[in-house]
């Protein structure tokens, strides 16, 4: 750093990035997402990104996959999952706005 101009020796060169995702829906997101996992590590390396997240809609089957790239890519993972929460059963279709379903 000594031979470095006087104006960058007293810089911090940064290793990465100092953001990360925590919510990123990929191909595994019906309808909601479409980055390619494969697209996704090369975008999160060239921007130097530490760890990144996967937040798929309500399944985590891109989560094994997701997983191994991220470890291939010296990235770390955070596996999520973007859960709703409704009160009663998912068979009831009756509610308080609406006693009957409607009738198409």
């Amino acid at each position: 750093m000594r031979d470095a101009p006087r104006s960058m020796r007293n810089q911090r060169i940064m290793k990465h990035a100092n953001f990360v995702h925590l919510h990123l829906h990929t191909q595994f997101s019906l309808l909601d997402g479409a980055i390619r996992l494969e697209d996704l590590f090369e975008q999160a390396k060239s921007y130097r990104l530490p760890a990144l997240a996967i937040t798929d809609h309500g399944s985590m089957f891109g989560a094994i996959e997701f997983y191994q790239q991220a470890q291939k890519n010296g990235i770390k993972p955070i596996i999520g999952c973007e859960v709703y929460v409704a009160p009663g059963s998912r068979l009831e279709k009756a509610s308080k706005e609406f006693p009957k379903p409607p009738t198409i």
